[in-house]
């Protein structure tokens, strides 16, 4: 089964208990093989595959563009990134030079069109630009893949 990921780069302190339990809940229900399909942004896509490969399962990443490196503001999240990335099962590179909201978008749809599952870690608010969680959970509802939202109740990000 391939389960994709899209989801939120940072959440508050309060959120993350429930967010690795409803992700933890989603792979332990997924038929094995289990394949994660993830374009390894900061925050929910990493650890989302460090998951996947914790529970013995591989990862399929999705890369938006050539020069995505230089997308990673944060050094650890780019030491994250490279460390994964060597971990990858399958890798693919979409025909973007540099990192634009059109490339993340086009990264978002890839991994819905590649899974059964897309797990959402998602606030329900609208995507404050193209390609953010929002879209990409609309889009997988279009295409017709169960979408499964980890949020807590209660909790404004």
């Amino acid at each position: 089964m391939i389960v994709a990921i899209t989801g939120h780069q940072r959440w508050p302190a309060a959120a993350d208990a429930h967010i690795r339990a409803g992700i933890t809940a989603q792979l332990a229900a997924a038929t094995r093989p289990l394949v994660g399909a993830t374009s390894l942004a900061a925050g929910a896509d990493q650890l989302f595959a460090r998951m996947v490969l914790e529970a013995g399962g591989t990862i399929h990443v999705v890369v938006p563009c050539a020069r995505y490196e230089e997308a990673f503001a944060d050094h650890a999240a780019l030491v994250e990134y490279k460390r994964l990335l060597a971990q990858a099962a399958a890798t693919e590179q979409l025909a973007y030079a540099q990192p634009s909201e059109q490339a993340y978008a086009q990264a978002g749809f890839r991994v819905v069109e590649l899974c059964d599952l897309l797990v959402a870690v998602w606030d329900g608010a609208p995507a404050r630009g193209q390609g953010g969680t929002g879209e990409v959970a609309a889009y997988a509802r279009q295409q017709g893949r169960q979408v499964a939202i980890i949020w807590p109740d209660g909790v404004k990000r």
